[in-house]
């Protein structure tokens, strides 16, 4: 799947911005300012793509809920970027193996630049079947410029197996876009430094990312209101986290949340069930599974009971 040099003329990612033409010539203040000025750019364009990333991230919800998982493809910054933002989920969440991600050339490639790997569209397809993608699974690919072979080949045959097929790039019409069922075209304009596109796109690909998997975790019910009680606590700074979380919900003293996680394996939700009802940890962890593991129903629950 080659595309020669003149298709990479055409596309903004890849375009000189004459404002940026003499930057070497400019102060380190000058360059901070020039580089923040151009960053500011970026959530706009964001939220000039919401129209398209609503209903995405929508229908990425409504898998996840019966099962799914939200996978990311990429090559170079894009696939760092993805497996950045997939690896920060289970411990945020408790939710392992729920959002993935997938880099061309394979997890060396996260140190180590691989980009002739991001050529190879039948590698992309391969990538998707040995994830073992299914009809309930969504499948992200990123890429800048919305003509990577692997990524377009990963979403392609996600498509074939039944998956849903989202595509966010930063330029309009893409190869990317056209194979996508849904596609993203977050458009950041050029780079400071001509097709540098770690910059504003690949900011713009965080941001978008982080709307994916946080608010579909708070769809799954990862949350209560804006505290992460599925936090995976294990550290001292997250089992100390876990603790002021449950005191926070029940307005326990901090010890007795501390003696409740201990008892229940720092689960924060079990905890709060504990100590809101008085159940012990095998109780409060059947009340916990009937609500689906979301706290706010477990405890609406209890308070119906009769």
């Amino acid at each position: 799947m080659a595309t020669d040099s003149m298709d990479l003329e055409v596309l903004t990612t890849e375009a000189s911005d004459p404002r940026y033409q003499q930057i070497d010539t400019l102060s380190v203040a000058q360059l901070a300012h020039l580089m923040n000025e151009a960053d500011q750019s970026v959530p706009l364009a964001v939220r000039a793509a919401m129209d398209q990333i609503v209903p995405t991230i929508e229908a990425v919800s409504e898998r996840m809920a019966l099962g799914g998982r939200l996978i990311y493809v990429g090559a170079g910054t894009p696939g760092r970027i993805g497996v950045l933002d997939a690896s920060e989920i289970p411990p945020t969440f408790s939710a392992s193996d729920r959002v993935i991600g997938i880099i061309a050339g394979g997890p060396r490639a996260i140190l180590h630049a691989s980009e002739g790997a991001e050529d190879d569209d039948a590698a992309g397809a391969a990538a998707i079947d040995e994830a073992g993608v299914g009809p309930l699974d969504a499948v992200i690919g990123i890429a800048a410029s919305g003509r990577t072979p692997f990524v377009v080949g990963a979403v392609g045959r996600a498509r074939e197996v039944g998956a849903l097929g989202i595509g966010l790039s930063c330029n309009a019409e893409t190869p990317l876009s056209a194979v996508a069922e849904h596609p993203i075209e977050v458009i950041v304009g050029p780079e400071i430094i001509s097709g540098s596109t770690r910059l504003k796109a690949g900011t713009a690909q965080k941001l978008v990312l982080n709307m994916f998997s946080t608010i579909s975790m708070i769809r799954l019910g990862k949350t209560y209101g804006n505290l992460m009680v599925d936090v995976h606590a294990s550290n001292e700074k997250l089992r100390n986290r876990a603790a002021r979380i449950v005191q926070k919900i029940t307005g326990s003293p901090v010890e007795h949340a501390s003696a409740a996680l201990q008892q229940c394996g720092y689960s924060v939700p079990t905890a709060v069930i504990m100590l809101h009802s008085g159940m012990n940890s095998d109780q409060a962890t059947t009340v916990l599974g009937n609500a689906d593991g979301r706290l706010r129903e477990a405890l609406q629950s209890l308070e119906s009971a009769p």
